[in-house]
């Protein structure tokens, strides 16, 4: 268990009265540290619910002395739940796993954990709570990650009503597992594996779906697809990736039988870089639903790829690009767009 140190006592039971307060499950994370450095700039107090408080202890310095708490609270413990969102004005929940570490993970995170976090914050009088789902999400998948996204968005309908759902599709940006992977990947590999390269997706930016998060809170609760301006397939995403990265690499259409077993023996390998579960949603489009309020019902212009991905994959060119990051920092300037959170 973690030391008072990160928020275990009475000052977590009883914050100041007058400051509101959010607690975000899964806030050390790729979207979660976008989250939480906004809700800070608000002037929340905010309780960063993680599993690992030691590893959120980067996000402190977003915040005024004492406004970030790294809170220990797994989404599988109710009591720890109960105790991370008592007093708080609202909960956003941005647990998410991209594969199971033991067999059932899904299911018991993605949705008993969201149940349990809807429930809790029923309880305890919260205002508004925010649900991080994804494209896809559908209780009756055959992807595993699909189902219990589908399953976790139904718990927590039922539990809180009022709550706000998002639905983001592929997330890019600085810390992303995707664009970066396959960047890395160009570096060592005289091929680019394509699987199912026709499969659409709509990329959206990272900070595009924290501000999200944050514009949930001056709309009615509902369900919103978050996606970017521009639909790419699977393989216009890698040629553009090989382009960013100024590399010179063959674009290798896999057929799904030879996909599924690499995928048979990644999955059994550190990091898991493929799963057959993975294979499934590879092979669904992810893009906005016709007629699902999106982005733009939220009063958010959706990020081009174009404006961001380059900056931080320049890295992966020849020789580290150390010069295109300068000149991509520059660009971004010029647009407008922040130069990091």
């Amino acid at each position: 268990m973690p030391s008072p140190a990160y928020g275990t006592g009475s000052d977590i039971a009883r914050p100041h009265a007058s400051r509101q307060v959010a607690t975000v499950f899964g806030g050390s994370g790729f979207i979660g540290r976008y989250v939480v450095k906004r809700l800070a700039q608000r002037g929340y107090v905010v309780r960063v619910a993680v599993t690992d408080p030691e590893k959120a202890l980067f996000l402190k310095p977003n915040g005024a002395v004492g406004q970030i708490v790294p809170l220990y609270a797994s989404v599988a413990q109710p009591p720890l739940v109960a105790r991370a969102v008592q007093g708080a004005d609202l909960v956003v929940n941005l647990v998410g796993i991209l594969a199971e570490r033991r067999a059932g993970d899904f299911d018991r995170l993605q949705h008993e954990g969201a149940a349990e976090v809807a429930r809790a914050a029923t309880a305890a009088g919260v205002r508004r709570l925010v649900q991080v789902s994804a494209i896809g999400a559908n209780p009756d998948s055959p992807s595993r990650y699909a189902a219990s996204k589908g399953r976790g968005e139904q718990a927590v309908r039922a539990g809180f009503p009022a709550a706000t759902i998002l639905r983001p599709s592929l997330v890019f940006g600085p810390e992303d597992q995707f664009y970066n992977r396959f960047a890395s990947l160009a570096q060592i590999s005289p091929i680019m594996p394509v699987i199912a390269g026709d499969s659409r997706f709509q990329p959206v930016y990272v900070a595009d779906v924290a501000d999200a998060v944050m514009a949930a809170l001056e709309h009615p609760g509902g369900l919103y697809e978050l996606g970017g301006p521009t639909v790419y397939s699977f393989r216009e995403i890698l040629a553009y990736i090989l382009e960013v990265t100024k590399r010179r690499r063959r674009l290798v259409a896999l057929s799904m039988n030879v996909a599924r077993l690499q995928a048979r023996i990644l999955e059994r390998l550190p990091g898991k870089m493929l799963t057959q579960d993975q294979l499934l949603m590879l092979a669904q489009d992810n893009v906005v639903s016709p007629g699902t309020p999106d982005l733009a019902a939220l009063g958010i212009v959706p990020t081009p790829v174009e404006l961001v991905v380059p900056t931080y994959l320049a890295r992966f060119r020849p020789g580290g690009g150390k010069r295109d990051v300068v000149a991509a920092a520059r660009e971004r300037a010029e647009a407008g767009l922040p130069p990091s959170l």
